[in-house]
């Protein structure tokens, strides 16, 4: 990423915060919009998840300037969602609903490079996560 891009990203986040709770659940009504089938892949309370989710791009919207420092808490989540059920193919899945969901809660503010900046930022932290996640699921089947 760029250094224009890491801030063009973090000023558009700075100004989701004031509704980061309703971005969030936005987020989660355009994903199961799209993917209803995912729905059962979330089994507490949708507002709570909603609430996690806005919490999670805060702080890794926050290091997107030095990646290399949360690389290994990024990798942990991807080992978690393991448990949950997803797929490598479910991140593309979620970063169109992401990018679907700025656009919304940005609304005139958004446009093709600031589009381009969280894309290549989400881009980043999705192979990272498929990429651990990948090999937990060989580590696992070997050891099985």
């Amino acid at each position: 990423m760029t250094t224009h891009q890491i801030t063009i990203v973090k000023e558009s986040f700075e100004k989701l915060k004031p509704i980061a709770q309703q971005a969030g659940e936005l987020f989660y009504k355009n994903l199961f919009a799209a993917a209803p089938e995912a729905r059962h892949m979330f089994k507490g309370d949708i507002n709570q998840q909603a609430g996690k989710l806005m919490y999670t791009l805060s702080y890794v919207v926050s290091h997107l300037h030095k990646l290399d420092t949360i690389i290994s808490d990024v990798q942990k989540l991807a080992v978690r969602h393991n448990q949950y059920g997803a797929q490598p193919a479910h991140y593309d899945l979620v970063g169109s609903t992401l990018l679907v969901t700025l656009e919304q809660g940005l609304g005139e503010g958004w446009n093709e490079e600031l589009k381009e900046a969280w894309a290549t930022a989400y881009g980043i932290l999705a192979d990272a996560m498929i990429a651990a996640q990948m090999e937990t699921q060989v580590t696992t089947s070997v050891a099985a």
